[in-house]
């Protein structure tokens, strides 16, 4: 890597990405956490959620690859879905309070997971391919979004957030799939 240079279109399209990385990381660290888990959650997911739609905004201004451009306008349908309907049950799903082991636990179980993501993301490899590139940052976001969604159904939340988890869960497992396929091809 040390001797290949980067195309000023990998540079503009990797430069982008890590701008909205740094966003993530820091709107999901710095997120106003409560008492309740199902808050916690939420007011978590939306920024890594705005940051994929980002993400995959970015790659459609590059990328050719018609069977990429569909894996990315799929994220932005329904992670945008997704955050409206995080949005709409915010207020009420907030009022449910944990126990201060439960809040511990979990913030302790998410920090672990993304911690690993954002490593993943940030060391991703970087190459003049913008298309492998997406998908391997992308990937460890999923799996990041599976992880926290698996380790949020661990603890008592709001009913009305459980359905979102395991859409969240069962969505991004087959866009891992569809990405790992892909990436034997671009």
């Amino acid at each position: 890597m040390a001797d290949r240079k980067l195309s000023n279109v990998a540079k503009a399209y990797l430069c982008r990405f890590y701008e909205i990385l740094e966003q993530m990381t820091e709107n999901m660290t710095e997120a106003e956490l409560t008492d309740s888990l199902s808050h916690n959650f939420i007011v978590q997911m939306i920024p890594h959620h705005m940051a994929a739609i980002e993400m995959s905004e970015n790659l459609l201004q590059y990328t050719t690859c018609v069977p990429l451009q569909n894996i990315a306008l799929n994220i932005i349908d329904e992670q945008t879905k997704s955050i409206d309907n995080m949005k709409n049950i915010l207020c009420q799903c907030g009022e449910q309070d944990n126990t201060p082991l439960d809040l511990c636990l979990y913030q302790k179980g998410f920090s672990q997971i993304t911690c690993t993501m954002f490593t993943q993301m940030k060391n991703a490899c970087s190459t003049n391919n913008i298309n492998a590139d997406f998908i391997r940052e992308m990937i460890p976001h999923h799996e990041g979004a599976i992880r926290m969604s698996q380790n949020a159904l661990l603890y008592d939340i709001c009913s009305e957030l459980v359905p979102i988890l395991e859409a969240i869960i069962k969505s991004q497992k087959k866009g891992i799939c569809e990405m790992k396929k892909l990436l034997r091809s671009v």
